[in-house]
Parts: structure tokens; C-alpha cells; sequence
């Protein structure tokens, strides 16, 4: 019976952690495109391209990290135990999900302060 409620703890969690690193990513790279044109002065190719590879990196990272924390020891035949250590887990990788959205926020006002600050230089020598 242990295992049968184990196997519904990963069917709700995996399709749950899936869709919220989609969501999550979607979102941010879609409008992250406007930081990156500005961040590339225009150059639409390389900036799009920067904001993929990004993207792939958050993929990676995130799913990589739902994965990893994917193992779920049921000590007890209670579905309690099994709603608590899914509320734990999805929880957590909210909070995580969370905490890679605004390192990523981070890095792109980052780029766009180094960028205006560069604009800055030159027209201050030219």
C-alpha cells in the first residue's frame, strides 16, 4: 500500500513542478526580451539569442532541481503524511522556483545599469 500512495505523491508532484517551472520561465522570458534589446543596444539577434540561452539555463537549473528532490519516503500508510510531504515539496520548490525568478531579475537590471553606465562613458569622451 506504501508504494501505491508513493507513486500517487509523484504522479500530483512531477506534472505540479512541471508546470510551474513553464509557467515561471514563460513568463520571464517573454518580457525579459525588452531588457535584453536594451541591455544590446537594439541588436535584436543577440539579444534573443542571450534571452534563450538564459532560458535554457532556468530549465535546466529548475527542472534539473524538481528532479533531484523528486524522493518521497512514506514511513506511515497515512494519505496525510502523503498531502504534507507533497505540501512540502511543492513548497519548496515554489520558494526555489521564487528565488531563481529574482536572481534572474537581478542579472538583467545588472545588465541594463552596466549598459547604461557604458552609454554613459562614451558619450562623456565623445
Amino acid at each position: 500500500m506504501e508504494t501505491t500512495k508513493i507513486l500517487i505523491g509523484y504522479a500530483i508532484y512531477l506534472p505540479i513542478a512541471l508546470f510551474l517551472t513553464y509557467y515561471v520561465s514563460r513568463t520571464l522570458f517573454k518580457n525579459s526580451k525588452i531588457y535584453m534589446l536594451d541591455i544590446f543596444k537594439g541588436r535584436e539577434e543577440i539579444a534573443n539569442a542571450t534571452n534563450k540561452l538564459f532560458e535554457t539555463g532556468f530549465y535546466l537549473l529548475n527542472l534539473g532541481f524538481a528532479l533531484m528532490i523528486l524522493e518521497m519516503n512514506l514511513y506511515n500508510d497515512s494519505y496525510q503524511l502523503l498531502i504534507e510531504k507533497l505540501s512540502y515539496k511543492i513548497g519548496g520548490f515554489t520558494i526555489y522556483l521564487g528565488l531563481m525568478l529574482f536572481l534572474n531579475l537581478y542579472f538583467f537590471f545588472r545588465g541594463k545599469r552596466k549598459a547604461r553606465e557604458n552609454q554613459t562613458q562614451q558619450n562623456a569622451i565623445a
